[in-house]
């Protein structure tokens, strides 16, 4: 990796510039993708797959690790080239063209995997439910978000950022904030700041019948979320649900726990 041109130069050389419609914003400092590659690992030899990798500045500090095989899930074909110049032969890096919404990362590598990427802004609450709730489940999760996004999934009850995103997020996993990343350290730089956060699914996580409960549950709840439960909850039994689950009916969804919405998502009938 030390012999490469700079992450700059090889945009330039390629003619290539972020696209607004990709949600596209590079990491082009190599100290802060080593930062995060570490506050990922250890990997101990385990697959990693990276989503957006773009010009490949976390990529290459991924190969750099301890990870074994190095899977690369980017929709914008014009970076093919750009990462085929990664490729060591070893057999190690693998570029899947797709889009990660769609892929099945099952099919991609054998055994737990971790997810490290820098995801794109406009895909980058989905991608998160997608990982934590589908049939696949990840090793562990080091994502880059919105600074918004980020405190939004680990918000606490109580507090504004608390919501639905919240609670799946953390009935599904331990989640915590690692790093904040200024505006200024992104080409080009976006107009909010970044949060890396770190995820480890929970060995006793929800199983997807639940799951898709606890989506209804919580839609519902902060679908009106400064009405009673009794009220917002009114389509799913209302009253009756929460006295089921031992909530009270007369609070509000930002004030009602995890463990409050996992005993409601197992009070709904199917």
């Amino acid at each position: 990796m030390t012999d490469l041109p700079s992450l700059r130069e090889t945009l330039d050389a390629h003619g290539l510039l972020a696209r607004k419609s990709f949600g596209q914003h590079f990491l082009l400092d190599l100290n802060v993708t080593r930062k995060i590659v570490r506050l990922a690992g250890p990997f101990e030899g385990r697959p990693v797959i990276e989503v957006g990798p773009g010009p490949g500045g976390l990529t290459r500090a991924l190969l750099e690790s301890d990870a074994g095989q190095v899977v690369l899930v980017e929709k914008d074909a014009r970076f093919a080239p750009l990462l085929s110049e990664l490729d060591d032969g070893s057999g190690r890096l693998t570029i899947v063209e797709g889009d990660a919404l769609k892929v099945r990362e099952a099919e991609l590598v054998q055994g737990p995997a971790h997810l490290v990427s820098n995801l794109p802004y406009n895909v980058g609450t989905p991608l998160l439910i997608k990982w934590l709730t589908g049939p696949w489940t990840p090793h562990a999760l080091t994502l880059m978000f919105q600074k918004e996004v980020a405190e939004r999934i680990v918000a606490r009850p109580g507090e504004d950022d608390y919501g639905r995103l919240a609670v799946i997020a953390q009935a599904t996993a331990q989640a915590r904030i690692v790093m904040h990343l200024p505006a200024a350290a992104f080409t080009p730089p976006p107009k909010v700041a970044s949060a890396v956060v770190h995820l480890i699914p929970r060995a006793d996580r929800p199983a997807p019948e639940l799951l898709k409960r606890l989506e209804r549950v919580t839609a519902a709840a902060f679908g009106q979320r400064r009405k009673m439960l009794r009220s917002s909850l009114k389509p799913l039994g209302g009253a009756a649900l929460c006295e089921a689950a031992g909530v009270d009916a007369d609070a509000r969804a930002e004030t009602v726990d995890v463990p409050g919405f996992m005993r409601l998502a197992r009070a709904l009938k199917s």
